[in-house]
């Protein structure tokens, strides 16, 4: 949860001190509201910051439990987080990766 109000720079300047994560490494970082119904999402996009914004009109997003001050989701948890599901009824597949190409 965090101060809405805050743009790249307030975000991104939370990033290192709070979370003790590099900006700059092309990691997403997710903010949530209070009220647990927008989203800040940002990310270093290789030549600046990219900041995006969800609201959801009629529901909220189901949040992972943090510890530590952060979590960690897998991109087809984040994916369905973003789209308003429940992430924690995703999950990936595991593939092995290959022995030779074919």
């Amino acid at each position: 949860m965090v101060d809405f109000r805050k743009g790249h720079d307030g975000l991104a300047a939370l990033v290192q001190p709070t979370l003790a994560e590099d900006l700059f490494t092309g990691t997403v970082f997710v903010f949530r509201s209070k009220r647990a119904d927008r989203l800040k999402i940002l990310f270093w996009g290789g030549s600046g910051l990219v900041m995006a914004y969800k609201r959801l009109e009629e529901s909220t997003f189901t949040w992972p439990a943090i510890r530590y001050g952060a979590m960690t989701l897998n991109r087809a948890q984040f994916e369905a987080l973003f789209a308003g599901l429940d992430w924690r009824r995703v999950r990936s597949l595991e593939v092995r990766r290959p022995a030779v190409a074919e």
